[in-house]
């Protein structure tokens, strides 16, 4: 099938990697292993940062006289190859899409959304017609693919059959961590000679940026956790850096001898650490879904984590991790505690969450599951 695709936020060619931009060229990619020739059809951004009304018609205008360009150009032939589906990835309130209905209807193909959110308080409000937009664009869509709980409940009363929304959980390339779980004795080893670390005592890394204020608190909660721990061996690996850092440092003040700030590290070095470490935290307060958390999982290492919105969906109680409820400092140290205190147990969970992550949330499960979605639209019309 020839899929046009299109990001209304973060084009897939953007120059700063974020999570957005990587999301979206991990769905071209589970699209291209699954047979399907991705074109990406247009870099134009309807993101309004700042609720401006003026600059949201300004943008619907814009984009509406670019989709009505793309169709007549595809309509004539003078562009090619003509889609035989469209497909819009990450669509919300601040990030509209004035491309993909208009564009889809003009053709007469399906129209599919993935990571469409709707947030109903956003009514009537600065976003408001981004959020209208949005809403309408769902209604529209053939298919919707919602990759948490949370958005398939906002979703489905919008559209007209259930059936067209479907769950597309976040996924990742598992190569690279699974590489760096082969080799996690040579890491270990590599890791604890560069920063003169103990290999005979656990290792927990934390993984995350330090800019927002969810960020920052998800640190202190950590931090106020750790603080209860004084009793049991364990040393703190934390990747990431951003304006925050001297805040994030001084939490854990009381824990300075144990914590390493490693700053930001590529791929490559962040599979290693997670592949060499004991154990993945992270509190991810207000986050949609944790990236790390599937990261860590990959590369051999179980999780703890807390239970807001998507975050606890790639950690199976129990099984590959733990979950605990949002903003229990308590309840984190004490999963950390019993953790820490029980190799063996790390260690079987360390093994299933790679072997989750290879089954259900690796780039080719989701290209199957991407298939027999695409496939169930293409024969409903």
């Amino acid at each position: 099938m020839q899929i046009a695709f299109y990001a209304p936020f973060k084009p897939p060619g953007a120059a700063t990697a974020e999570q957005n931009r990587d999301s979206a060229r991990l769905l071209m990619e589970a699209l291209a292993r699954a047979g399907h020739a991705v074109e990406v059809v247009s870099t134009f951004r309807s993101f309004d940062e700042d609720g401006d009304a003026e600059r949201q018609l300004a943008l619907r205008d814009e984009g509406t006289s670019h989709a009505q360009l793309l169709a007549t150009q595809w309509t004539r032939g003078t562009r090619t190859p003509r889609p035989d589906l469209w497909l819009t990835h990450h669509v919300y309130y601040k990030a509209p899409d004035w491309l993909g209905p208009l564009a889809a209807s003009a053709l007469q193909v399906p129209y599919v959304i993935a990571e469409a959110s709707h947030a109903p308080k956003q009514a009537g409000g600065r976003w408001g017609i981004g959020h209208d937009a949005t809403a309408e664009a769902i209604r529209q869509a053939d298919l919707v693919l919602c990759p948490t709980r949370k958005d398939v409940v906002y979703v489905e009363p919008l559209v007209l059959s259930q059936e067209r929304v479907v769950r597309l959980p976040p996924f990742l390339d598992t190569a690279p961590f699974s590489r760096a779980a082969g080799m996690r004795v040579e890491y270990r080893r590599a890791i604890a000679e560069t920063y003169k670390l103990d290999s005979d005592v656990p290792w927990i890394v934390v993984a995350s940026k330090m800019q927002t204020t969810d960020q920052i608190a998800s640190y202190q909660m950590l931090a106020a956790a750790f603080a209860k721990l004084g009793d049991v061996p364990w040393r703190l690996l934390v990747v990431g850096d951003g304006r925050a850092r001297a805040e994030v440092e001084a939490a854990f003040n009381g824990a300075s001898a144990r914590a390493c700030f490693l700053g930001d590290r590529t791929l490559a070095e962040t599979a290693a650490i997670f592949a060499a470490a004991d154990l993945f935290v992270w509190p991810g307060i207000n986050e949609t879904y944790g990236t790390s958390m599937y990261e860590a999982q990959a590369a051999g290492t179980p999780v703890i984590c807390c239970t807001p919105r998507g975050v606890p969906d790639p950690v199976e109680q129990g099984i590959s991790g733990m979950r605990i409820l949002p903003g229990e400092a308590e309840t984190l140290s004490q999963a950390m505690r019993a953790l820490l205190l029980d190799p063996t147990h790390r260690r079987a969970m360390g093994k299933a969450a790679a072997d989750f992550m290879s089954a259900e949330r690796s780039l080719d499960a989701a290209a199957v599951r991407l298939d027999k979605a695409l496939a169930m639209v293409a024969r409903s019309l």
